[in-house]
Protein backbone atom coordinates (compact mmCIF):
# COMPACT_ATOMS: atom_id res chain seq x y z
CA UNK A 1 0.00 0.00 0.00
CA UNK A 2 1.21 3.61 -0.97
CA UNK A 3 1.50 5.76 2.23
CA UNK A 4 0.13 8.58 0.45
CA UNK A 5 -2.76 6.72 -0.67
CA UNK A 6 -3.55 5.84 3.54
CA UNK A 7 -2.94 9.54 4.20
CA UNK A 8 -5.85 10.21 1.38
CA UNK A 9 -8.00 7.53 2.12
CA UNK A 10 -7.90 8.71 6.09
CA UNK A 11 -8.92 12.60 4.68
CA UNK A 12 -11.97 10.46 2.93
CA UNK A 13 -13.01 8.92 6.15
CA UNK A 14 -13.02 12.37 7.92
CA UNK A 15 -14.99 13.93 5.91
CA UNK A 16 -18.02 11.64 4.33
CA UNK A 17 -17.44 12.88 0.84
CA UNK A 18 -15.07 12.57 -1.80
CA UNK A 19 -15.64 16.18 -3.39
CA UNK A 20 -15.25 17.89 0.13
CA UNK A 21 -11.83 15.48 0.52
CA UNK A 22 -10.41 16.05 -2.43
CA UNK A 23 -11.06 19.78 -1.65
CA UNK A 24 -9.49 19.43 1.36
CA UNK A 25 -6.39 18.08 -0.23
CA UNK A 26 -6.04 20.27 -2.90
CA UNK A 27 -6.91 17.42 -5.48
CA UNK A 28 -9.27 16.96 -8.23
CA UNK A 29 -11.73 14.81 -6.96
CA UNK A 30 -11.27 12.20 -9.98
CA UNK A 31 -7.40 11.62 -9.35
CA UNK A 32 -8.73 11.02 -5.47
CA UNK A 33 -11.01 8.41 -6.73
CA UNK A 34 -7.89 6.96 -8.39
CA UNK A 35 -6.16 6.51 -5.16
CA UNK A 36 -8.82 4.90 -3.72
CA UNK A 37 -9.41 2.28 -6.38
CA UNK A 38 -5.85 1.84 -5.74
CA UNK A 39 -6.10 1.71 -2.17
CA UNK A 40 -8.83 -0.77 -2.68
CA UNK A 41 -6.60 -3.17 -5.02
CA UNK A 42 -3.61 -3.58 -2.46
CA UNK A 43 -6.47 -3.97 0.48
CA UNK A 44 -8.17 -6.64 -1.89
CA UNK A 45 -11.21 -5.15 -0.43
CA UNK A 46 -13.82 -2.67 -0.67
CA UNK A 47 -13.18 0.48 2.01
CA UNK A 48 -16.17 2.74 1.33
CA UNK A 49 -19.82 2.20 0.01
CA UNK A 50 -21.60 5.12 -1.45
CA UNK A 51 -24.71 6.91 0.48
CA UNK A 52 -27.08 9.17 -0.54
CA UNK A 53 -24.79 12.10 1.18
CA UNK A 54 -21.25 10.66 0.01
CA UNK A 55 -19.52 7.71 1.34
CA UNK A 56 -19.27 5.65 4.65
CA UNK A 57 -16.42 3.12 5.56
CA UNK A 58 -16.87 -0.43 5.21
CA UNK A 59 -15.83 -2.87 7.78
CA UNK A 60 -12.19 -3.16 6.18
CA UNK A 61 -12.31 0.74 6.13
CA UNK A 62 -12.69 1.10 9.52
CA UNK A 63 -10.03 -1.80 10.41
CA UNK A 64 -7.53 0.22 8.10
CA UNK A 65 -8.42 3.70 9.23
CA UNK A 66 -7.80 2.50 13.03
CA UNK A 67 -4.17 1.92 12.11
CA UNK A 68 -3.47 5.07 10.25
CA UNK A 69 -2.97 7.34 13.22
CA UNK A 70 -0.06 4.70 13.91
CA UNK A 71 1.53 4.68 11.00
CA UNK A 72 1.55 8.22 10.84
CA UNK A 73 3.36 8.58 14.13
CA UNK A 74 5.58 5.97 13.10
CA UNK A 75 6.94 7.93 9.87
CA UNK A 76 7.40 10.79 11.70
CA UNK A 77 8.95 8.85 14.62
CA UNK A 78 11.44 7.66 12.15
CA UNK A 79 12.05 10.87 10.04
CA UNK A 80 13.30 12.35 13.65
CA UNK A 81 15.56 9.71 14.30
CA UNK A 82 17.08 9.49 11.04
CA UNK A 83 17.42 13.80 11.06
CA UNK A 84 19.03 12.80 15.10
CA UNK A 85 21.35 9.85 13.90
CA UNK A 86 22.49 12.56 10.95
CA UNK A 87 23.22 15.33 13.79
CA UNK A 88 24.19 13.86 16.52
CA UNK A 89 22.66 15.49 19.35
CA UNK A 90 21.32 18.14 17.87
CA UNK A 91 17.10 17.89 17.72
CA UNK A 92 14.04 19.25 18.10
CA UNK A 93 12.54 17.93 22.18
CA UNK A 94 8.63 19.01 22.69
CA UNK A 95 7.60 18.68 26.34
CA UNK A 96 4.82 19.09 28.23
CA UNK A 97 4.33 19.72 31.58
CA UNK A 98 1.73 20.70 34.51
CA UNK A 99 2.64 24.64 35.16
CA UNK A 100 3.78 24.13 38.82
CA UNK A 101 6.61 21.40 37.65
CA UNK A 102 7.63 23.48 34.79
CA UNK A 103 8.28 26.36 37.14
CA UNK A 104 10.18 23.80 39.49
CA UNK A 105 12.47 21.14 38.85
CA UNK A 106 11.84 21.52 34.68
CA UNK A 107 13.57 24.41 34.69
CA UNK A 108 16.83 22.86 36.19
CA UNK A 109 16.52 19.87 34.14
CA UNK A 110 16.17 22.07 30.93
CA UNK A 111 19.30 24.29 31.82
CA UNK A 112 21.55 21.44 31.95
CA UNK A 113 20.35 19.88 29.01
CA UNK A 114 21.06 23.12 27.13
CA UNK A 115 24.50 23.23 28.58
CA UNK A 116 25.42 20.05 27.87
CA UNK A 117 24.03 20.08 24.11
CA UNK A 118 23.66 24.25 22.92
CA UNK A 119 22.51 22.90 19.80
CA UNK A 120 19.55 21.67 20.62
CA UNK A 121 15.76 23.51 20.81
CA UNK A 122 13.27 22.57 23.29
CA UNK A 123 9.61 23.46 23.31
CA UNK A 124 7.49 23.42 26.82
CA UNK A 125 3.80 23.53 26.41
CA UNK A 126 2.47 24.23 29.85
CA UNK A 127 -1.11 23.42 30.67
CA UNK A 128 -3.61 22.72 33.77
CA UNK A 129 -4.81 19.76 32.72
CA UNK A 130 -3.07 16.03 32.50
CA UNK A 131 -5.76 15.11 30.34
CA UNK A 132 -4.87 17.32 27.66
CA UNK A 133 -1.45 16.54 27.87
CA UNK A 134 -2.04 12.89 27.48
CA UNK A 135 -4.00 13.84 24.41
CA UNK A 136 -1.24 15.71 22.70
CA UNK A 137 1.13 12.89 23.68
CA UNK A 138 -1.11 10.23 22.22
CA UNK A 139 -1.24 12.51 18.99
CA UNK A 140 2.33 12.54 18.61
CA UNK A 141 2.55 16.10 19.43
CA UNK A 142 4.77 15.54 22.45
CA UNK A 143 7.93 13.18 23.24
CA UNK A 144 7.27 13.38 27.16
CA UNK A 145 5.51 14.83 29.69
CA UNK A 146 6.28 15.78 33.24
CA UNK A 147 2.52 16.10 34.99
CA UNK A 148 1.01 15.82 38.36
CA UNK A 149 -1.01 12.47 38.63
CA UNK A 150 -3.67 11.36 40.83
CA UNK A 151 -5.23 8.13 40.83
CA UNK A 152 -3.65 5.35 38.53
CA UNK A 153 -1.65 6.48 35.50
CA UNK A 154 -3.40 6.07 31.99
CA UNK A 155 -2.73 3.04 30.42
CA UNK A 156 -0.44 2.59 27.32
CA UNK A 157 2.08 4.36 28.10
CA UNK A 158 5.70 4.21 30.20
CA UNK A 159 4.92 5.79 33.54
CA UNK A 160 8.11 6.69 35.76
CA UNK A 161 7.40 8.25 39.10
CA UNK A 162 9.72 11.26 39.80
CA UNK A 163 9.17 12.98 43.26
CA UNK A 164 5.96 13.55 45.81
CA UNK A 165 4.69 17.04 45.68
CA UNK A 166 3.17 18.92 48.97
CA UNK A 167 0.17 21.07 49.04
CA UNK A 168 0.90 23.87 51.16
CA UNK A 169 -0.51 27.19 52.93
CA UNK A 170 0.81 30.39 52.39
CA UNK A 171 0.37 34.00 52.75
CA UNK A 172 2.28 37.51 52.44
CA UNK A 173 5.37 37.53 55.36
CA UNK A 174 3.03 40.65 56.71
CA UNK A 175 -0.23 38.43 57.32
CA UNK A 176 -1.16 38.11 61.13
CA UNK A 177 -0.80 34.26 60.04
CA UNK A 178 2.65 34.39 59.16
CA UNK A 179 4.00 34.66 62.89
CA UNK A 180 2.37 32.13 64.00
CA UNK A 181 4.54 28.38 65.00
CA UNK A 182 1.39 26.23 63.97
CA UNK A 183 -2.47 26.45 62.64
CA UNK A 184 -5.14 24.33 62.33
CA UNK A 185 -7.37 24.42 59.52
CA UNK A 186 -9.84 25.79 61.82
CA UNK A 187 -8.47 28.75 62.46
CA UNK A 188 -8.67 29.08 58.76
CA UNK A 189 -12.56 28.74 58.19
CA UNK A 190 -13.15 32.69 58.44
CA UNK A 191 -9.98 33.59 55.89
CA UNK A 192 -10.62 34.22 52.04
CA UNK A 193 -8.54 32.50 49.74
CA UNK A 194 -6.53 32.76 46.36
CA UNK A 195 -6.65 29.80 44.61
CA UNK A 196 -5.80 28.05 41.19
CA UNK A 197 -9.07 26.63 39.13
CA UNK A 198 -9.86 23.75 39.43
CA UNK A 199 -8.26 22.58 36.40
CA UNK A 200 -5.35 24.19 37.04
CA UNK A 201 -3.37 21.89 39.60
CA UNK A 202 -6.42 21.10 41.11
CA UNK A 203 -5.50 23.47 43.85
CA UNK A 204 -8.61 24.82 44.73
CA UNK A 205 -10.32 21.27 44.44
CA UNK A 206 -8.01 19.84 47.00
CA UNK A 207 -8.67 22.76 49.64
CA UNK A 208 -12.69 22.16 49.83
CA UNK A 209 -12.22 18.52 50.18
CA UNK A 210 -9.54 19.03 52.90
CA UNK A 211 -12.27 21.36 54.72
CA UNK A 212 -14.94 18.91 54.03
CA UNK A 213 -13.43 15.90 55.21
CA UNK A 214 -12.47 17.96 58.73
CA UNK A 215 -16.50 19.21 58.93
CA UNK A 216 -15.70 22.57 58.52
CA UNK A 217 -17.39 25.71 56.22
CA UNK A 218 -16.28 25.88 52.83
CA UNK A 219 -13.11 28.33 52.38
CA UNK A 220 -14.17 31.49 50.88
CA UNK A 221 -12.32 31.48 47.41
CA UNK A 222 -11.74 35.32 46.33
CA UNK A 223 -10.21 34.79 43.69
CA UNK A 224 -9.52 31.81 41.33
CA UNK A 225 -7.33 31.73 38.03
CA UNK A 226 -5.12 29.43 36.24
CA UNK A 227 -1.84 31.64 36.56
CA UNK A 228 0.06 30.57 39.39
CA UNK A 229 2.01 33.91 39.68
CA UNK A 230 -1.18 36.24 39.52
CA UNK A 231 -2.43 34.02 42.81
CA UNK A 232 0.79 35.02 44.19
CA UNK A 233 1.42 38.13 43.46
CA UNK A 234 -2.18 39.06 44.80
CA UNK A 235 -1.11 36.49 47.95
CA UNK A 236 1.79 39.09 48.29
CA UNK A 237 -0.34 42.32 48.32
CA UNK A 238 -3.38 41.34 50.29
CA UNK A 239 -4.94 39.29 53.09
CA UNK A 240 -6.20 36.26 51.05
CA UNK A 241 -4.43 32.84 51.46
CA UNK A 242 -2.91 30.81 48.72
CA UNK A 243 -2.17 26.81 48.60
CA UNK A 244 -0.18 25.44 46.24
CA UNK A 245 3.44 23.36 45.42
CA UNK A 246 5.55 23.69 48.49
CA UNK A 247 8.98 23.20 45.93
CA UNK A 248 7.72 26.30 43.96
CA UNK A 249 6.57 28.42 47.45
CA UNK A 250 9.73 27.90 48.56
CA UNK A 251 10.91 29.07 45.49
CA UNK A 252 9.27 31.79 45.20
CA UNK A 253 9.04 32.98 48.98
CA UNK A 254 11.52 35.62 48.59
CA UNK A 255 10.89 36.93 45.30
CA UNK A 256 7.31 38.08 46.28
CA UNK A 257 7.55 38.10 49.88
CA UNK A 258 5.90 35.00 51.07
CA UNK A 259 5.54 32.72 53.81
CA UNK A 260 4.21 28.94 54.33
CA UNK A 261 1.41 28.67 57.15
CA UNK A 262 2.41 25.96 59.29
CA UNK A 263 -1.16 24.31 59.28
CA UNK A 264 -0.83 21.32 60.85
CA UNK A 265 -3.66 19.23 59.99
CA UNK A 266 -2.98 19.66 56.60
CA UNK A 267 -1.56 16.85 54.53
CA UNK A 268 -2.07 16.75 50.56
CA UNK A 269 0.43 14.89 48.40
CA UNK A 270 0.54 14.65 44.64
CA UNK A 271 2.93 12.73 42.98
CA UNK A 272 4.77 13.53 40.02
CA UNK A 273 5.48 11.64 37.46
CA UNK A 274 7.55 11.48 33.89
CA UNK A 275 5.65 9.79 30.90
CA UNK A 276 6.17 9.18 27.05
CA UNK A 277 4.73 6.79 24.52
CA UNK A 278 5.57 3.19 25.26
CA UNK A 279 6.13 2.68 21.35
CA UNK A 280 7.14 5.96 19.96
CA UNK A 281 10.69 6.99 19.22
CA UNK A 282 12.98 8.53 22.36
CA UNK A 283 15.58 10.69 20.59
CA UNK A 284 19.02 10.43 22.70
CA UNK A 285 18.29 14.56 23.87
CA UNK A 286 14.93 12.89 25.12
CA UNK A 287 16.54 10.51 27.05
CA UNK A 288 19.25 12.22 28.28
CA UNK A 289 16.58 14.69 29.68
CA UNK A 290 14.47 11.73 31.51
CA UNK A 291 18.23 10.45 33.24
CA UNK A 292 18.73 14.83 34.26
CA UNK A 293 14.98 14.60 35.77
CA UNK A 294 15.40 11.12 37.40
CA UNK A 295 18.63 12.57 39.39
CA UNK A 296 17.27 15.66 40.49
CA UNK A 297 14.36 13.73 41.92
CA UNK A 298 16.63 11.53 43.97
CA UNK A 299 18.67 14.08 45.05
CA UNK A 300 15.23 15.60 46.23
CA UNK A 301 14.35 12.68 47.82
CA UNK A 302 17.46 12.21 49.56
CA UNK A 303 17.00 15.41 51.03
CA UNK A 304 13.83 14.42 52.82
CA UNK A 305 14.40 14.29 56.76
Amino acid sequence: MDLRDIEYFAVIAEHGHLGRAAEALGLGQPALSISLRRLEKSAEAKLVRRTPKGVELTDVGSALLSHVSRLKLAREDLAREISDLAHGQAGHLRIGASPATANGLLADASSTLLKEAPRITLEVSITPSTDALLQAMRKGELDIIVPHVSGVPAAGLAWEPLWEDEFVVYASVRHRLARRKSVTLADLVEERWAATATTAFRGRLSLRQTFEERGLPVPQIAVTSDSGVMIRRLVTSSDVLGIGARRVIEQDAGHFGLKIIPVTDLKRIRPVYLAYRNDGYLSPVARRLIEILKAMAKEIAAQKP
